[in-house]
């Protein structure tokens, strides 16, 4: 498993936080994760413009072992979504920590609080 990036927040589901702004992240899956499920071949986004609570199911990744839900890592309002991931969800079998799955407008920046960092993380998937 690849080095965990330390500027990234992450969530006991597996889900990694980038934040870009005051209120804005961008959200993957960690490698972990992607090791876990094997080659994907499919992966279901959320809307944009769907309001998302903190830990709500919001897309579906599906590899050739298994399908897999993912969740909100914090509440907010789903603003952008990585279109390339239509046609090639393999780029988060190549890079997970480089490919973001969709942006968040965040509704409070204290949130990212409650998520864990780098150490505590490799600590809960060791």
């Amino acid at each position: 498993m690849s080095e965990l990036p330390k500027q990234l927040k992450y969530a006991t589901t597996h889900e990694w936080v980038k934040p870009e702004s005051d209120l804005v992240v961008k959200v993957g899956i960690t490698d972990f994760a992607q090791e876990e499920l094997g080659d994907l071949v499919y992966i279901e986004l959320p809307e944009v413009g769907r309001k998302l609570a903190e830990k709500e199911q919001c897309a579906v990744v599906e590899s050739v072992k298994t399908a897999s839900d993912l969740f909100s890592p914090v509440a907010g309002e789903v603003i952008a979504i990585n279109e390339a991931l239509a046609d090639s969800p393999e780029l988060v079998n190549e890079d997970a920590f480089g490919t973001w799955l969709f942006s968040l407008k965040i509704d409070n920046a204290a949130d990212l609080d409650t998520l864990l960092d780098a150490d505590a993380y490799a600590e809960s998937i060791a």
